[in-house]
This record gives C-alpha cells, structure tokens and sequence, in this order.
C-alpha cells in the first residue's frame, strides 16, 4: 500500500508533462504554420497545328505540310488552331518557319483561294518583273523577302552624257527565278527575274528606267529603312573623285623687324632762277637817243 501512494505522484507528474508537451507542440505549430495555403493546379497540354517544315508565303497548306505539338494550356499562342483540317487550302502570307506554330495573322482571308504573289501584294500595289543578271542580282544574294534600291544608268538627253541615279529606294521583292531566252547567238541562255512590289507611280518610273537605260539592284539591310536623297553622278564627276592634287609647298614665315622711324630733312620745291622786272627808259636830248634799263 505504502509503494502504491508512493507511485501515484510520481504517474501524475508524467500525465501533466506528457500534456503540457502536447499542447506546447500544437501552440508552436500553429503560431509557425504559413497564413495562405498554396494548391497547385494540374495543368493539361493542348495540340498546337505546327509546320512541319519551312512554308514560304504565297503558298496554298496542304495536310502534309502540317502536323501538331502539345503545347500547355497556360503558354497556348494565341490565335492558333489545335486542328490541320482547319488549315486546308488557306494561303500563307508571311513565311513560316518548321516547328513555328501556324497563326492566323499569317494566313490569307479565307475568301483568298489563290495562291502566288498576288496572295500576298498589298492593297493597291503592284507586282512588275525586271530582268538581270547574276550581277544584277548581287550574284544571287537577292531573295524574296529582301529589300531593294534600284539604280538606273542612262544618258541625259540636256547634257548628252550619261548619268548613274537612285532612282527607287526600299522595294520589297516577291519573287526570284531564272527563264531561258536566246541570247544575241541566238543560243539559249539562262536570265534571271526579279518581280517587286511596288505602287503604281513607282511601276511607271522602274518600266521607264529598265526600258530607256541599265539597271542595277542594291540589297538593303534588313533593319535599314532610312530614305536617301542622291543628285546622281556623272562620268566627270566620278573621275574627278578621290583624284591625286599635290600638296602646296609650305613657305617659311616671316619674321617681322620692328624699324625706327628715320627723320629726313624737310625737301624744298625749286622753282627755277627768280625772275627780275625791267623797264628801258629811252630818253631824246636833240638828235641823241639814250636808254637805261631799270629794275623794278
């Protein structure tokens, strides 16, 4: 009995510790625990229609063209579509890249079923076709998409000579290809063709120039769409460019003497021997005459 009554406290002071612990625990993790509970929602993948290679503008999408990739749901571009059927015979106006997803704002309207560089003119511009050489053409350098400034060679009919002017600046090019023509041997010879956009102003100017003189094309940069004004350059003018003048020769300077003022005697004007006055007096005594000059 005496172990018993012995015990007990000793068992009660374990419960109040083992409780007070308890309650101690609960209390520190609720003053640690985070304010906001953060959920993380499941996201799904959506199939984006891409190129399945490289769809240069002007060109009608066939079902071979495309195919799709998962994209998130949270990352879905806008304006894309999830099926190739959606894309059949819509015309492509801006090129688009393999694995780039297909966009509406790169597509024709749906009332354009026609194909080509007509697809993909602006409104009330036009299409007009030159023809080069690899020369003309930077030795293949140009392709569609490039910009150009074209250059005319051609004789001026006030001054009789011949004169090289920018003429058009900024050209976008549509199209590049080569025909075969006769050559002055009557011999089949490869031509290159270059067709611009350009407005109806700019088609008379570039059918003048291509027709009355010898064009060239110059590739612009990509970023560059500064406008620069040019007075042309005659075949004077060009020879005298970077032309050779010898230098003047260097004289050695001079070097400066302060003089003394001189003092010179006072000249006087000669004005000859002084002339005198005389007067003859003839004096008449009888038959006597007499004369005495006097000085006056």
């Amino acid at each position: 009995m005496g172990n018993l009554k012995a015990l007990v406290p000793f068992l009660l002071s374990i419960t109040i510790a083992l409780g007070g612990s308890y309650f101690l625990y609960k209390w520190i993790k609720q003053k640690t625990a985070p304010d906001t509970v953060i959920t993380v929602k499941e996201s799904r993948a959506i199939p984006v229609v891409v190129a399945k290679a490289d769809i240069p503008w002007g060109a009608k999408i066939l079902p071979e063209m495309l195919s799709t990739s998962p994209y998130l749901e949270e990352s879905l571009p806008k304006d894309s579509f999830s099926k190739p059927e959606e894309l059949s015979d819509r015309i492509v106006v801006s090129p688009i890249k393999e694995g780039e997803p297909v966009l509406e704002y790169r597509l024709a309207p749906t009332s354009l079923k026609t194909g080509g560089v007509s697809a993909v003119l602006k409104p009330g511009n036009r299409a007009i076709s030159v023809k080069g050489n690899l020369v003309l053409g930077i030795a293949g350098f140009i392709n569609p998409g490039n910009r150009v400034d074209v250059l005319v060679t051609i004789e001026d009919p006030e001054k009789e000579i011949k004169v090289t002017k920018m003429v058009l600046e900024n050209l976008l090019v549509l199209a590049s290809g080569t025909q075969i023509e006769e050559n002055s041997k009557g011999e089949p010879a490869p031509v290159d063709v270059y067709t611009l956009e350009v407005t109806p102003e700019q088609g008379e100017r570039l059918t003048l120039a291509a027709n009355e003189g010898k064009l060239q094309l110059a590739l612009r940069g990509a970023a560059d769409t500064d406008i620069v004004l040019t007075k042309g350059i005659t075949v004077p003018e060009m020879l005298k460019s970077l032309a050779f003048s010898e230098p003047e020769p260097v004289k050695p300077p001079v070097s400066k003497r302060v003089s003394k003022p001189r003092t010179r005697p006072r000249k006087t004007k000669y004005t000859g021997p002084k002339k005198t006055n005389k007067v003859t007096i003839e004096t008449i005594k009888g038959l006597e005459l007499t004369k005495e000059e006097i000085k006056i």
